[in-house]
C-alpha cells in the first residue's frame, strides 16, 4: 500500500469529499491562496475556485458563525482555525449556537459542520498557540471531538466527519503533519465513536490521544525490552466515547496508565478514568494513574517546552511502575 503524510491524507478527504458532494465547501485564514497555516488546503482552490474555497477576515468568531449558518441551511462547511487556542475566540458559535441547535428546534435543523484545528506543541510557538484543549469542547452536549493520530485514520475519521449531520470539532496534531503512513487509495471511512487497538499487550493499557499515540508505541516498544507488554489504545473519537474497547483492555491487563498532552487536571484523562471505575472497578488491581502536562502555560523556550509535556520516557517509567509495584 502506498504511504502518504497526515497532511496529504488530510487534504485527500477534504478533495475527495467535495468531488463528492458540491455543499462541502472550505473555508479559513489564508485557507486558499495560501494553502492553509501547515498546508492541509494546498491545491483546493486553484482546482474548486474561490467560492468553494475562501479566505476568511482574522475573526475566528466570524469563522464559526457563518460555519453555523451555512450549515443551517443545507451546506456542509469545514472551517479551519489557525491554532485550537483560537477556539476560545468561536466558543460563543460552538457551544452557544453549533451544538445547540438541532435539540432546541426539535430535531428539525441539522448542523452538519467541522471545524479542523490544530493542537499542542512542539513548534516553538509560545503559551497562546501550543494548548490542547479538546477537553474544553468534549465538554459540550452536541459536539463531536476527533483526534487522529496517523495518516490512515486522519483521512478516514475527516471524510467520516463531513459526512455527519452534526458539528465535529476535528482537532489535528501539528507535529503529525509530516508524519507518513500507509493510506488506501480506494474510499473508506472511519467511524466516529470507534476506539482502536494500536498494539496488543497483556500486562497494562496505556490509553493515549493525538501525539501520545505515537509516543505510547515508542514506549511500549521500549517496554518490552524489559519483559512488559503493554497494550495501547487510542480512542481516536473523545465524543462519542468507545469506553467499551478501554474496558474490554482494562479487563485482560488490570493496569490503566492515560496518557494526553493538556494539563492533568480536568483533563479528558479525568473522564476517561471514572467511567473505567465506574464500569470495571473490579477488573483494576492497581489505581488508575493519568500523565499530562505540568501545570504551567507551554513555555516558548524549546527545553522546557519539551519537558513539560509526557516524553517516551515519562510513559516508560510510569507504566514500569504501574506494573512493578501491583505484580
Amino acid at each position: 500500500m502506498r504511504e502518504i503524510t497526515y497532511r496529504e491524507a488530510l487534504r485527500e478527504a477534504l478533495r475527495e469529499e467535495m468531488i463528492r458532494s458540491p455543499e462541502v465547501f472550505v473555508m479559513g485564514e489564508d485557507a486558499g491562496v495560501f494553502g492553509g497555516i501547515f498546508g492541509v488546503t494546498a491545491g483546493l482552490m486553484a482546482e474548486f475556485g474561490e467560492e468553494r474555497v475562501l479566505d476568511t477576515p482574522i475573526s475566528e468568531a466570524g469563522i464559526a458563525g457563518a460555519a453555523v449558518g451555512a450549515a443551517m441551511v443545507g451546506m456542509r462547511p469545514v472551517a479551519e482555525i489557525m491554532f485550537v487556542d483560537f477556539l476560545t475566540i468561536a466558543m460563543d458559535q460552538l457551544v452557544n449556537q453549533a451544538a445547540k441547535w438541532h435539540y432546541m428546534s426539535g430535531g428539525k435543523l441539522k448542523v452538519p459542520m467541522v471545524v479542523r484545528t490544530p493542537t499542542g506543541t512542539g513548534r516553538r510557538t509560545g503559551a497562546q498557540h501550543s494548548q490542547s484543549l479538546e477537553a474544553w469542547v468534549a465538554h459540550v452536549p452536541g459536539l463531536k471531538v476527533v483526534m487522529p493520530a496517523t495518516p490512515y485514520d486522519a483521512k478516514g475519521l475527516l471524510k467520516a466527519a463531513i459526512r455527519d449531520d452534526n458539528p465535529v470539532v476535528f482537532i489535528e496534531h501539528k507535529m503529525l503533519y509530516n508524519d507518513k503512513g500507509p493510506v488506501p487509495e480506494e474510499e473508506y471511512l472511519v467511524p466516529l465513536g470507534k476506539a482502536k487497538v494500536a498494539r496488543e499487550g497483556r500486562d497494562v493499557t496505556i490509553v493515549a490521544t493525538s501525539l501520545m499515540v505515537k509516543r505510547a508505541l515508542q514506549a511500549a516498544s521500549a517496554l518490552a525490552e524489559e519483559g512488559i507488554e503493554a497494550e495501547v489504545v487510542d480512542p481516536r473519537t473523545l465524543r462519542p466515547l468507545d469506553i467499551d474497547t478501554i474496558i474490554a483492555s482494562v479487563q485482560k491487563t488490570g493496569k490503566l496508565l492515560i496518557v494526553h498532552e493538556a494539563t492533568t487536571f480536568c483533563g479528558f484523562g479525568a473522564e476517561i478514568a471514572a467511567q473505567v471505575a465506574e464500569k470495571a472497578l473490579y477488573s483494576l488491581d492497581a489505581p488508575i494513574a493519568r500523565l499530562g502536562a505540568w501545570e504551567v502555560p507551554i513555555p516558548f523556550s524549546p527545553s522546557l517546552e519539551d519537558r513539560v509535556v509526557p516524553r517516551v520516557e515519562d510513559i516508560v517509567e510510569r507504566a514500569r511502575t504501574l506494573v512493578r509495584e501491583n505484580i
